[in-house]
């Protein structure tokens, strides 16, 4: 019996293997037809759509980047003229406050020749004040000590304040020309 069924689905199959029978071509012809109908009309206007959509993203993201780019170089720009002006301005400042130094330095300098100058001369004021006094204790010592000795040498008292004076006077002339 099993020979009976494969001798008749030979006898059916007599056709080309790669070739199908005419009904199903036509049949399957015509389902590809409708599917690429269906797939040209209802499909493709979508994954165009999604594709000019995406090409319209990508070209503003590049839009976006290229102004974001343009923004950047102008703000590095500007902070580097900022920068720059900073700079010169520092270098203003250092240079104004160097000046000041010196002028500083210049007025203190003369204000300090001027107080020792002050100084000096207050010292010798005070010295030639100091020298006077001592002078004339000097000079009233030596004076007394003369009429003293005066006394004892001539053996009589001086007390009459003129006649002292007269004497001192002569003594200290004498003892200013013998220097």
């Amino acid at each position: 019996m099993h020979l009976a069924f494969t001798a008749a689905a030979e006898g059916e199959e007599s056709g080309s293997i790669l070739l199908p029978a005419l009904p199903d071509l036509i049949w399957g012809t015509v389902a590809f037809l409708i599917v690429l109908l269906f797939v040209v009309w209802k499909v493709l206007p979508n994954i165009n759509k999604a594709l000019d959509a995406r090409a319209e993203a990508i070209e503003g993201g590049l839009k976006r980047a290229e102004e974001a780019q343009a923004q950047a170089t102008a703000a590095l720009e500007d902070y580097t003229a900022q920068l720059a002006e900073a700079r010169a301005e520092a270098a203003k400042i250092r240079e104004t406050a160097r000046l000041d130094a010196g002028k500083i330095s210049a007025e203190i300098r003369e204000q300090a020749q001027a107080d020792a100058a002050r100084i000096v001369a207050n010292a010798q004021t005070q010295i030639e004040a100091e020298r006077a006094a001592a002078l004339a204790s000097l000079k009233q010592e030596v004076g007394t000590l003369a009429l003293d000795l005066a006394s004892g040498v001539v053996g009589a008292s001086l007390s009459d304040d003129a006649k002292a004076a007269v004497v001192v006077d002569r003594f200290l002339a004498e003892l200013g020309a013998s220097k």
